[in-house]
Order: structure tokens, then C-alpha cells, then sequence
């Protein structure tokens, strides 16, 4: 029987990447600095606002903004045991491939990665353009799986291996500033 991460991690960061352009293949990093109100430095044309992304920015739900993605390794390997589909880290246009902790329940929920805090946005499902750029059959096999979206609350550098943890409003109250300059 398949272990069901917990709903709350500690989970981890197993892998991380950046794509030069929309549309380009994505790349493995071992670290990634996040930029709150902009995202990971060097990932797509977002960080230089050339992008698709729209410029305004909210709640993120409502203006269509999202910094960061994550899935679930857990997925991936579901993807692979169901439905035959064996996708790499980076083939699944994710920034961040976590293991150990359930995405969807952190929609409207901060968490910690490192240092730095995010906020769960919505599900990041799978889309048309998804599947055309790695392979048929992608939607219906990552549907309600297919990752998170996230915006950066406070910003500094994520490194594979860190760990994640959802942030309760008195508990973020005791993580400790970035300071300011972290590479």
C-alpha cells in the first residue's frame, strides 16, 4: 500500500528550476533566490516583466500573479504507476519538486521553505499548453495533482533540501527577518 504524505510536513525541497524563457526547457539549480512581488531571480521572462505575466498584482488569485510552482514528487510517481507517464523533475514545468508534504491544502495558507515564505495561491492544474510542450495524456493524469501556485511573502534563498512547513499566524510571528542582501 502507497504511503500518503502527511497533510502538514515537515516536506522537503528534492529538486529546483529555472527556465530561461517561457516555453524553453527548464533547468535543475541548486538554489533559487525568491523575490517578493517578483519570483525566483532568473526564472522565464517574468523577472523582467517581458512575460505573459500580468504586471498588477493583489491578492495573486485575483490578478492572475504567481511567483512560484511546486508539485509533489508523490504525483509524479502517481502519474507514472496510472497512467504510464514518467516525467523528470524539470519535463513537469514546475519550479519546485517537493517530497513529504501535501500541496493542496496550503491554498490560502503561508508556508516556510528555507528562510522564505510563501503564500498558497490556487492548484496549479495541469493546461493544454502543458501537455503539448512534454507529452499527451499529461492533463488527465495531474488533474487535482498538478502542483501549487505561490507567491513570495518574504523573500531569500532557496536551496534543494530545505525543509517546508505551514506557517500558522502566531508561528510566523517567531521565524527570524532574512537579512537583507542574501545573494
Amino acid at each position: 500500500m502507497a504511503q500518503v504524505p502527511p497533510l502538514y510536513g515537515p516536506g522537503r525541497v528534492v529538486s529546483l528550476h529555472l527556465a530561461a524563457r517561457a516555453g524553453e526547457p527548464a533547468f535543475r539549480v541548486a538554489r533559487a533566490r525568491a523575490v517578493t512581488g517578483r519570483g525566483l531571480a532568473g526564472d522565464r521572462n517574468y523577472w523582467a516583466g517581458e512575460g505573459p505575466r500580468p504586471r498588477r498584482r493583489g491578492t495573486g488569485r485575483a490578478s492572475g500573479v504567481c511567483d512560484v510552482t511546486l508539485i509533489e514528487a508523490e504525483a509524479l510517481e502517481a502519474l507514472a504507476r496510472e497512467h504510464g507517464i514518467t516525467l523528470t523533475p524539470a519535463e513537469c514545468r514546475r519550479n519546485l519538486v517537493c517530497r513529504g508534504i501535501r500541496l493542496n491544502p496550503l491554498v490560502d495558507q503561508e508556508f516556510q521553505i528555507g528562510a522564505v515564505i510563501l503564500r498558497g495561491l490556487k492548484l496549479s492544474e495541469p493546461c493544454a499548453r502543458l501537455e503539448q510542450l512534454v507529452r499527451p495524456g499529461l492533463i488527465r493524469g495531474l488533474l487535482h495533482r498538478g502542483g501549487l501556485r505561490a507567491e513570495v511573502v518574504r523573500g531569500g534563498t532557496i536551496r534543494v533540501g530545505d525543509r517546508i512547513f505551514p506557517l500558522s499566524r502566531d508561528a510566523r510571528q517567531l521565524v527570524p527577518p532574512v537579512p537583507s542582501g542574501l545573494p
